[in-house]
């Protein structure tokens, strides 16, 4: 039984890089970026997702050689489309659409396989109805039954709105979600504020914060999500690190990065949740799972691929942790 389950997206990865090189055809997704963070402290993680037939086969074979659970990747029938493209115009920005624009930037011809491309979340804001991709209640595995945490990446609202309720049968313990920059919108806030209610933890970024609430301050946005069910609200600010505000103890902390060489900030903010998540099942302490999901986060960022972070060891993350609590006493 795994202890920990990362729900979300496994992607086919199409990146421009803010040095402008291309990699293609590459092993991405949310979960997967989720999964190898919270690996990064535990052995026992397991993936929640759906492929489509057209995901490779031999990838799914590499994830279970890395110790990965994908007992609960379901392949639905059909060719699905799981690209994902995104191109960092400078390290701090990046865009998702417009791919012929960005490889015609760099020198390199369209690929063909994105010559249709538009975005990778289409449907994500429909509260309603599910997208092919999307994980339903009726997805969850008896495998995963008792399993101690799930953390729900960005994805379709309804599966962050319903997914929970059959977690908790199977007696998972913790919830987690980040949730998806496309339904972070003023007109859906109601739905937004009925999934906080099935949930232990919400971790927005500060971006997504601002689309739904507008200009407000971060704390105050923080408290106003914990009004509607979560007990912790984390806000990732990005190259600041992390704001925690824990409810019962009204208590608000900033969590600083860890200083670390950046090559590659895709999936940190995912990798950032599956240690958080991790963190918080083992010490029940929100700071301390903070701290968990920055060191994840910090390895995550210092190489190319969503596999990267698995090169690293629970002793390297624990020192590194002792760096970042000397840093935070400082």
């Amino acid at each position: 039984m795994c202890r920990y389950v990362c729900c979300g997206g496994l992607r086919i990865d199409y990146l421009i890089t803010a040095q402008g090189q291309a990699h293609l055809r590459e092993m991405g997704g949310n979960a997967l970026y989720a999964a190898v963070g919270a690996c990064v402290w535990s052995q026992s993680v397991g993936l929640l997702a759906r492929a489509g037939e057209n995901y490779p086969a031999e990838w799914l074979d590499t994830l279970k050689r890395h110790g990965l659970d994908a007992s609960g990747v379901r392949i639905v029938p059909g060719r699905q489309d799981m690209r994902t493209f995104f191109a960092y115009v400078d390290p701090d920005t990046r865009v998702d659409t417009d791919p012929a624009y960005h490889f015609a930037r760099i020198g390199l011809p369209l690929p063909p396989e994105l010559a249709d491309y538009i975005h990778s979340t289409p449907g994500q804001d429909d509260p309603d109805h599910y997208e092919p991709l999307a994980m339903q209640p009726d997805d969850w595995p008896p495998a995963y039954d008792g399993a101690r945490a799930l953390h729900l990446s960005p994805i379709s609202i309804r599966t962050q709105t319903f997914l929970p309720v059959r977690a908790r049968q199977a007696g998972v313990a913790y919830v987690t979600a980040d949730p998806g920059e496309r339904y972070m919108l003023p007109h859906l806030r109601p739905h937004v504020e009925a999934l906080l209610e099935n949930l232990d933890v919400f971790l927005p970024s500060e971006i997504e914060v601002r689309s739904l609430l507008g200009e407000i301050d971060l704390w105050g946005a923080a408290v106003e999500f914990a009004k509607h069910g979560p007990r912790v609200v984390v806000i990732k600010v990005g190259d600041r690190g992390a704001l925690v505000y824990e409810r019962d103890r009204d208590r608000r902390t900033h969590v600083p990065p860890h200083p670390t060489r950046v090559i590659d900030t895709t999936g940190a903010g995912d990798s950032f949740c599956g240690g958080f998540m991790v963190g918080l099942t083992e010490t029940g302490d929100a700071i301390r799972a903070a701290m968990y999901g920055t060191i994840s986060a910090s390895f995550a960022i210092e190489g190319y691929g969503a596999l990267y972070a698995l090169r690293t060891s629970r002793a390297k993350a624990q020192a590194r942790l002792n760096q970042l609590e000397r840093l935070m006493r400082a």
